[in-house]
């Protein structure tokens, strides 16, 4: 298994990056010096709120 140091961002989506550093498409050392970089945006995130079609609503609202 070939250690890659590019990040071909494809991989990169944190819900199945495992997978691809299991198989050996990501490196686990260089994924975690990438994350490092990113900027906290947290401050920029917005809150959502959603109804289901099958939540029963208030009729008091």
């Amino acid at each position: 298994m070939s250690e890659k140091t590019e990040l071909d961002p494809r991989y990169l989506d944190k819900r199945t990056v495992a997978r691809y550093i299991n198989q050996g498409l990501v490196d686990e050392k260089a994924y975690e010096k990438h994350v490092k970089t990113l900027a906290d945006v947290a401050e920029k995130a917005t809150r959502v709120e959603t109804v289901s079609e099958d939540d029963p609503i208030d009729e008091e609202e």
